[in-house]
């Protein structure tokens, strides 16, 4: 038997595979090919206000939101990303990982104390952190509204590129290999245009 050439041309210019295997497959409704949407997954919850995409997205000041939130009552580690999450509209949800080093900074600077409140460790701001908190509260401000301002946009973007990525399905599956390239030049030519976009031009 001699051995199978692929034709590097298909892979390199085309994000579509067009190889007679795959195509046949597609066309007797076969497994799709999965292998062209990999890394896609992580653009599923953009713009949903929750999920690992949120997660990845610009925070905001996460010691700025602990001390005023703190100053309005005790609270535990868990409490507050969820305080976070609900003031900032879900645009901004910090990891455990963020939140706890910054409750035991402040511990250190002497701002925030813990106790065991029904078995959990609830911190609370000590004298000195209330004191902090009234006469730095114009340079704390909002930090959640600061977040929430900063992902304007951000839910209509991500159901645009949920629709868009339904329509390459749809076309990887579905689509003749001339309809397939059709498509590989018309997102090349979105992916250039986005970046004008970034570089205002209008054009």
């Amino acid at each position: 038997m001699h051995p199978h050439h692929q034709h590097p041309e298909h892979d390199h210019q085309h994000p579509f595979r067009t190889d007679g295997h795959r195509e046949a497959g597609a066309r007797r409704g076969g497994p799709h090919p999965r292998s062209d949407f990999a890394g896609l997954g992580e653009f599923r919850d953009l713009g949903r206000g929750s999920g690992r995409g949120r997660r990845r997205r610009r925070g905001g000041d996460v010691r700025a939101a602990a001390l005023l939130l703190l100053a309005e009552r005790p609270r535990h580690g868990y409490d507050l990303i969820q305080e976070i999450k609900e003031r900032s509209d879900g645009m901004w949800s910090p990891s455990p990982g963020s939140v706890y080093p910054v409750l035991q900074q402040l511990e250190d600077e002497g701002l925030v104390e813990f106790d065991r409140v029904d078995g959990r460790k609830t911190a609370s701001l000590t004298a000195a952190g209330h004191t902090y908190v009234e006469e730095h509260a114009d340079d704390l401000g909002t930090p959640w509204a600061t977040a929430k301002a900063g992902s304007e946009g951000v839910p209509e973007l991500g159901q645009a590129l949920r629709s868009l990525m339904g329509a390459f399905r749809q076309v990887t599956s579905d689509g003749t290999p001339d309809q397939r390239r059709q498509a590989a030049t018309l997102l090349e030519d979105t992916r250039r245009g986005l970046y004008r976009i970034l570089a205002g031009d209008q054009a």
